[in-house]
């Protein structure tokens, strides 16, 4: 039951990460207002990691109790995109938020700070992607 269970949590965390990637750029396709479209982006990319936190920290109190049938791989595959999320929540997002609040009362991307907005957007899409990546990655070396 407790296998099952993990490869339920394993598809909806890498599934959501997926998916929450492609809808975002659907979200700017879709509404007009670019500041919209971004929050709209951002609380799914902020939903999305705290499941991935949820899900990856279940996924290790699973490895600990099944040490024996799981590869070291599996753990290290969960540590990075447990690292990748606490950087990108708890690094990247405030950053961008506070680069946000500097802009005001303009919109960023129009004020001085466009072009560090864009750099540490950039780095954020970077650590998503590699998050993305190691999903896959996770899901083949699950059992």
């Amino acid at each position: 039951m407790l296998r099952k269970l993990t490869a339920i949590i394993i598809a909806f965390w890498v599934g959501g990460l997926w998916i929450t990637g492609l809808s975002a750029s659907i979200l700017f396709e879709m509404i007009p207002n670019r500041s919209l479209a971004g929050a709209v982006a951002g609380r799914l990319f902020t939903l999305i990691g705290y499941i991935g936190l949820a899900s990856g920290t279940f996924l290790l109190i699973h490895y600990f109790f099944e040490r024996a049938k799981l590869k070291k791989s599996y753990f290290w595959v969960v540590m990075l995109m447990l690292l990748l999320i606490l950087v990108g929540q708890f690094g990247i997002q405030p950053l961008l938020a506070q680069i946000k609040v500097d802009a005001l009362p303009a919109d960023v991307m129009s004020a001085e700070h466009a072009n560090r907005f864009a750099a540490w957007h950039g780095v954020a899409g970077v650590v998503y992607l590699m998050e993305c990546l190691l999903g896959i990655v996770l899901v083949l070396k699950a059992k």
